[in-house]
Parts: C-alpha cells; structure tokens; sequence
C-alpha cells in the first residue's frame, strides 16, 4: 500500500471506527470483546485489499457480517452468556431509561442464538431489506423472513422485561422501530 492508501485507510478507521464497532457489538451479542476482535480482524483483512476497495464501509460492514456467520457456524463455538455491564453513571430520566433500555436489548440479543442475532442486527439495526439481508447470509428471503418470525417470538419469550419498554409486541405494532414489517416505497 502507498503512502496515500495508508493516509486514507487511517482516516477511514478514525471516521468509521466506532459506528462499526457498534454493529460488531450487536453483531456478537453485546461481548465487546469479542466485538473489537472481529472489528480488528475485518480491518485487516479491509487493509490488505484496500487499493481495490470502492465502499470501503460497505466492504468492511461485509467482512463483519460474514465473519459473524462464520463465528455461529463453526462446531465448536464458545456456550457461554455474555452479560452487558451496567452503565457508569446515571444521568437524567430519559439517559437512565435509555441506558435500560441499551441493557435489556443487549442482554436479551445475547440470548437469541447467533444466527437469530444477526438475522435481527442487520434488519432491524442496520436497517437492512431482507433480500440484503438474504444476500449477505447466503440463504433465502424465505429463510430471512422465517428466521426474523421466530426471532421475534424468542425473544419475546426470553425477554418478557421487553414488553415494559414497549418493545415486547414488535408484530402487532408496526409503527416501532423494532419491526418485522417493511413499509417501503
């Protein structure tokens, strides 16, 4: 790489560094650990084709994504349950209730299986269409669309505290963030 593909690469992962660090943090089920280390392995694996990177977010984003996949589908996966710290400090009501809400997402997503866990990041937190989504994963939009139903329904059972927070009912209330149903133009 040149002198002028290292100051763009450097300047990409100062710019992009923490969004992408965000959706490998959901990505892995809230273990930031584990988070930084696929955010690690993409970049260098982002760093060694990154003369002939186009979207060098999209192609890092891609890397996570299938990293990810990768994780869920190896025999030998850790079986351990990661748990989200609590915050450092409280602030006013609505900090505090958003710190909750960051919590219980956080615990209940490392819950869900791996592959329930993407499936929901990418729809619903990347904001993704399913025939992305389907794209991304190697499977179907059926598969997408079956996978995103009982994703739903376990974590509505996982994760009852979800319904206080008026996140529980995703199905029946279209109008949240957090749904199933794709209201695009």
């Amino acid at each position: 790489m040149d002198a002028q593909g290292q100051e763009r690469f450097r300047e990409f992962v100062e710019n992009r560094s923490s969004a992408l660090l965000k959706t490998a943090v959901l990505l892995s089920g809230g273990d930031r650990h584990a988070a930084e280390d696929l955010l690690q392995n993409a970049l260098i694996k982002a760093a060694g084709r990154w003369q002939r990177i186009d979207e060098p977010e999209a192609y890092v984003r891609r890397i996570l994504y299938r990293q990810q996949v990768s994780r869920w589908r190896l025999k030998w996966r850790r079986r351990e349950l990661t748990v989200a710290e609590p915050p450092e400090g409280t602030g006013g009501g609505d900090a505090a209730s958003a710190a909750e809400l960051r919590i219980v997402m956080r615990g209940a997503l490392a819950r869900l299986t791996p592959r329930q866990r993407t499936v929901l990041v990418l729809r619903y937190f990347e904001d993704l269409p399913e025939g992305d989504v389907a794209r991304i994963l190697g499977c179907s939009v059926g598969t997408v669309r079956s996978t995103t139903h009982r994703s739903l329904a376990r974590l509505r059972a996982l994760a009852p505290e979800l319904a206080a927070l008026g996140l529980a009912d995703a199905e029946q209330n279209p109008s949240r963030d957090f749904s199933p149903v794709e209201v695009r133009p």
